[in-house]
This record gives structure tokens, sequence and C-alpha cells, in this order.
């Protein structure tokens, strides 16, 4: 290997923790909800804060953004090599197999806390409402909704790749797409990938702007704007891997990325109503206008920071990063009905919103770690899950047993 080819490798590194960091984030950003100024979710603390929703607004505006790059990046270089079929089988088996199924047993979850939850308030089965009717579009993906639109994402990927190596003999489209990409990869991607996301999203009849990018979990077809966003953001890294030479840039313009995403999520923030969240979709056309603009810049410039902060503190093997880059997968597909049962274990504790959040994602993390080195990493769901098992551990024979 190379010089050059062992340091691209050990920035994947950095991309791999970060992938995991940005799905263990989705446990700090659903214990969040309980604790809004205003109600949106089915667990409703009594304490409440602007300084919740303010950090789910942050968390939000990079993570989902941050992890569909990446999953383009690790998309285009498995498709290159485990070829089509390949490619395709494992992605069935490790993408679309959990969703199918865990879908049902979380959506059970969900349901029995909220049954929980409803009857410790003192509602009966009298005082729901009418159950909605289901159709392809009205389906509550639940949060794994992000396994649903990878799996377009993916199909995108094998289309486009086969066109372009039919159409593309020569190379010039080739050479043009990595042009592209040197170009996104500087001061102005943020502000040129923001455009078709701010059209997108001014396009949005019920836009409500404080959260961004609609998160597509209530049907089959997702909203535009959420297949632009993200999959602008996929597409990115597609270009990336076809780039590894880039990554070294995204290093050095994080610095300046942060900066810009900085001032543009204020400005999207205050432009939203302000970090206690307004809740009705956006009407004034100027406003916005300015708002998406703003979001799409906010959105795009947090996401190659955070890109390129991992690829400089992050590079390099980390035993720790490593098992929890691992793990992150089952934590996700898990998590969201474990965070709801400790949401409601803890509303009416006399404690502080900052404390009962630590004890949630604290909890819950526990929890979810145990049942992943238990029942996951060493058997076939660690294979199944993230295409290897890890054996126990054995003693060495002779070795001192440890005090007891």
């Amino acid at each position: 290997m190379t010089a050059s080819a062992f340091e691209q490798t050990e920035r994947l590194h950095g991309l791999d923790g970060l992938r995991g960091a940005a799905l263990l984030l989705g446990v700090v950003l659903h214990a969040t909800l309980s604790f809004f100024p205003a109600q949106i979710w089915i667990v409703a603390d009594d304490q409440k804060s602007v300084w919740a929703s303010g950090l789910f607004f942050v968390i939000h505006l990079f993570r989902m953004g941050s992890f569909f790059l990446i999953a383009g990046l690790f998309a285009r270089m498995m498709l290159k090599r485990r070829g089509v079929m390949g490619f395709i089988k494992d992605r069935m088996v490790r993408i679309a197999g959990p969703l199918a199924a865990f879908w049902g047993p979380v959506l059970a979850g969900i349901v029995a806390v909220l049954i929980w939850n409803a009857s410790l308030m003192g509602l009966a089965a009298a005082d729901a409402p009418p159950p909605p009717k289901y159709d392809w579009t009205n389906i509550p993906l639940t949060h794994l909704w992000f396994l649903w639109v990878l799996l377009w994402f993916y199909a995108a990927l094998v289309i486009v790749q086969a066109v372009v190596a039919r159409l593309d003999r020569a190379g010039r489209l080739g050479r043009g797409l990595d042009r592209l990409a040197g170009g996104l990869i500087g001061p102005w991607g943020p502000l040129v990938l923001s455009a078709p996301l701010a059209l997108a999203l001014w396009f949005e009849p019920n836009w409500i702007a404080f959260f961004g990018i609609p998160t597509p979990d209530a049907g089959l077809v997702p909203e535009t704007s959420a297949l632009v966003g993200f999959g602008l953001a996929f597409g990115v890294g597609v270009l990336l891997d076809r780039r590894r030479d880039l990554l070294k840039r995204m290093e050095v313009w994080a610095p300046a990325w942060l900066g810009l995403a900085l001032g543009a999520g204020t400005t999207a923030l205050m432009l939203s109503g302000g970090p206690a969240p307004v809740l009705t979709p956006m009407t004034d056309p100027a406003t916005k206008a300015m708002t998406a603009a703003a979001f799409g810049v906010a959105t795009y410039a947090s996401m190659f920071a955070v890109v390129g902060l991992a690829l400089r503190f992050w590079s390099g093997r980390s035993a720790l990063r490593r098992y929890l880059a691992d793990a992150s997968y089952w934590i996700y597909i898990v998590h969201l009905p474990l965070v709801m049962a400790a949401q409601v274990v803890v509303k009416d504790w006399p404690l502080l919103w900052p404390v009962k959040l630590m004890i949630v994602v604290v909890g819950v993390m526990a929890v979810c770690l145990a049942g992943y080195e238990l029942t996951v990493r060493h058997g076939f769901m660690g294979r199944w899950l993230n295409g290897r098992r890890v054996p126990w551990r054995k003693a060495r024979v002779g070795a001192p047993l440890a005090a007891e």
C-alpha cells in the first residue's frame, strides 16, 4: 500500500467514527423532545426549556446530512468492490432485512409506551382519537425511515452508475464529475448545494421551518425536499469516493465551514421563530424564501464542517470508536421505544431537565450496549447487521485470575 493510499484508508476510520456518532446522537435528539417548550411529543415532561429545543435544532441541522454523505461514499466504495449483484445482495440483507424485521416490533413498542403513558395520565380507550386510515401515503415508518430512504438512494446509485458506464466510455463525463467534486469542496460548495434545497423547501406547502428538512417518516414516498436535501448529501459522498484526495481539503476548510454554519444556522433559527418552536407552517413568501436559503446554507456548511473535523481529529484506529461504530446500528434500531419509556419514568421526577436528559440518555445507552454485547456482537446478528461476528475472548491457559 502506498503512503497516499494508507493515509486515505486511515481517514476512513474518522468517517466510520462520525457515522457511529451521527447515529448515536439520535438518542440525544429524541431524548430532548419531551422537554420542548410546547408539546410536540407523545411524552411531555413537567420541565420545559428552550435550551432543550435549541440542542435539538443544532443536532438536527447536521446529523442526517452528515450520515447520508458518509453513506454515499461507502456505498460507491462497496459497489466498486463487490459489483452490482454483490452490492444489491449486501444492501438487501443489511438494510432492507433489518427494516422488515424490526419495523413491526419497534412500532409495537412505541404503541405500548403510548398506551402506558395515557393510562398514567388517567385516559381511557374512549378518550383516544379514531385510528388513522393507513395507505401508501400514510405509513408510520418511525425513526427507521432512513433505512427506507437509503434503499431509494442505493437503487438510484446502481442505475446512474450503469448509465454512466454505458454512455461514458471515453471518460469525459467522469472527468466532469471529478471537476464538479473539486468545485463543491471549497468555500462556495455549501452555497451552491443550498440553492436546490432552498427551492424545494420554499415549495413545501406545510413546511415548519424550525425542523429544517422534513423528516420523511409518514409514507412510502418521501417528500421532495427530503429527497433533494438528503440526496444531494448522498451524491456528494459518491463524488468524494471518486476524489479521495478531496478529504484532505475538507480538513483544511472545516473551520471556515463551521463559522459559516454558525452564522447561517443562527439566522435560520431566528427567522423560524427562535428556539421556542413555531409549530405552524410558514406562509409569508419572502420570509419563507430567506429562511429556506439560510437553512440550506447551514445544513451543508455544518455537514461539511463536522465531516472535516472528524477527518482531522478522528482519523486513525481507535478501539473505542470502532466498538461504538459497530454498536451504533443496533442502538439506532432499538433506541426509540426505550427513550420514550425512560421519558415516561422520569417525567414527574423533581429534577432539573438537564439531569433528566442525562438519566434518559445514559440509561438507554447502557441498556442498548448491554443488549448489543450480549445478543448481537458475538452471534449471528452481529454478522447480519455489521457484516462480521466478533468471537468471545477466551481466557489464556495459565493466565492469572482477577481478584474477587
